[in-house]
């Protein structure tokens, strides 16, 4: 599906530049539906960045225009290379994704630690799905290219009393620079109830634009979780647990009062700091309205019927 990502207004026109430096991702708000594609078959190991992947048309499609590959790898948030939207793309060159595994753990009855090219092997072709569409207070339309997230968690069998994921990164001071200053409490962590971990909109992503995922993109592995801001979708995994209770997470850890732990899209409920009414995507001089959920209220809502979403937030 197409999956919203933020966009490219300068900090400096978002958030004092003080504020945004303590931040690893601006709140996002929301744009389109999702459009999809599955992976006709992967040949073999994918050994490195623009790596060229086969991808079919899937389920969860849009047809908005997507943003250009240069803005999605020249313009993101990946802290651990850097706190300036172009700093990700001028350093993780030092990035080894080979070898990589993942370890999955916790309340699970079959604990494994998976190397990254069985993982990617997992799903049939026809459960891979190409995804779209991801938003922050700016925001991109991204063709990702993964699976759902549930294909690998069902492996290790979760058992009933694993109610929460959590995500931890990789935290390399020798390969990472932003590792090196407390920017935040390193490893980055994030983390998701479980019913939204597996929900099929959740992504396993390991592409975009039928390629391999750039470092500056969460190479290797990463989630991405369309109906929410963009902060939640942990780069670079590798490890993945299954807890009873609410996991910590990087940003709700650094300053709860902004950042909660759900972090579903939501234009009725401002930052603090600012209006999550609207968003402005990459390429536009106008601003669009924030879509509840992202535009994903069909497929999501019903997770949360009876919550306050001003609460839980």
């Amino acid at each position: 599906m197409l999956i919203k990502k933020g966009g490219e207004i300068p900090s400096s026109e978002i958030t004092p530049k003080e504020t945004y430096l303590n931040r690893r991702s601006f709140l996002t708000a929301a744009a389109a539906i999702a459009g999809g594609a599955a992976i006709s078959g992967i040949a073999g190991p994918l050994l490195e960045a623009g790596t060229k992947i086969n991808t079919v048309k899937g389920p969860f499609g849009t047809d908005e225009k997507q943003t250009p590959y240069k803005d999605i790898t020249t313009y993101n948030n990946y802290y651990e290379f850097g706190t300036n939207k172009d700093d990700p793309s001028r350093n993780a060159g030092s990035l080894r994704t080979r070898p990589w595994s993942v370890s999955l753990e916790g309340d699970v009855k079959k604990s494994r630690k998976l190397d990254i090219d069985d993982i990617l092997k997992l799903a049939p072709a026809e459960d891979r799905v190409y995804r779209h569409r991801c938003v922050e207070a700016w925001s991109m339309v991204i063709p990702w290219v993964g699976f759902p997230l549930s294909v690998l968690l069902k492996q290790v069998e979760p058992t009933a009393k694993a109610k929460f994921v959590q995500f931890e990164t990789l935290a390399d001071a020798s390969q990472m620079p932003g590792v090196r200053e407390p920017i935040l409490d390193w490893p980055y962590k994030e983390g998701l109830r479980m019913d939204e971990a597996m929900h099929p909109l959740t992504l396993l992503t390991f592409g975009l634009y039928g390629e391999t995922l750039p470092n500056q993109d969460g190479a290797p592995i990463r989630v991405v979780i369309p109906w929410k801001y963009g902060f939640k979708s942990a780069k670079s995994i590798v490890k993945i647990k299954f807890v009873s209770d609410q996991p910590s997470t990087a940003w709700n850890t650094q300053n709860a009062h902004e950042y909660g732990f759900y972090s579903n899209v939501n234009p009725q409920v401002d930052h603090p700091r600012w209006s999550q009414a609207t968003e402005r995507r990459i390429g536009e001089f106008f601003r669009r309205k924030t879509l509840m959920f992202n535009g994903y209220g069909d497929q999501v809502a019903s997770m949360y019927n009876g919550m306050d979403l001003r609460k839980y937030y």
